[in-house]
């Protein structure tokens, strides 16, 4: 079993409601537990700021899933939620977004995948969901999830509840 972290957000129809249903879904993945859920926090949006703010989340999860299979998983589950990935858009408006972020303490450098997810250990809409499900796991290369956070600014990321 590895304890696997996953990252969650949404930005279009009801975000709160869908990242709450996102959580339930992943409770009840195939060959997975889970361990803990994080508060939601609303988070201005990062990369471009055009389009509303974020709903986050984190999990943590323990699965005996491999990493490639686990993260098909997650993409099916956004699928579920209506996520479209088009080509090339990046840091746009989403109803779904789910990202493996730690896979117990592996480095992961596959074309679909990469783990720990990069610049985890910057990024606040992240990490703080995640300092509360997985504050001492380990960022390989960062430290820990507690420590990393530590260095970052978190202003505009406010708790909005679970």
């Amino acid at each position: 079993m590895v304890m696997a972290c996953v990252g969650l957000g949404a930005n279009l129809g009801d975000a709160p409601a869908t990242v709450r249903a996102a959580v339930q879904a992943l409770a009840v993945l195939s060959q997975c537990r889970l361990l803990a859920a994080s508060r939601l926090y609303r988070t201005p949006a990062w990369g471009n700021p055009d389009q509303p703010d974020f709903i986050n989340a984190a999990v943590a999860l323990e699965t005996t899933l491999a990493a490639p299979v686990l993260l098909e998983r997650l993409l099916a589950t956004e699928q579920a939620f209506g996520r479209v990935r088009m080509a090339g858009e990046r840091w746009g408006p989403r109803t779904l977004d789910l990202d493996l972020l730690l896979y117990g303490e592996q480095v992961i450098d596959l074309p679909q995948l990469k783990v720990p997810h990069p610049h985890l250990h910057a990024r606040a809409f992240a990490l703080l969901p995640l300092a509360e499900v997985a504050p001492e796991a380990v960022i390989p290369g960062h430290g820990t999830v507690r420590g990393a956070l530590a260095a970052i600014e978190t202003c505009g990321i406010t708790p909005i509840g679970g």
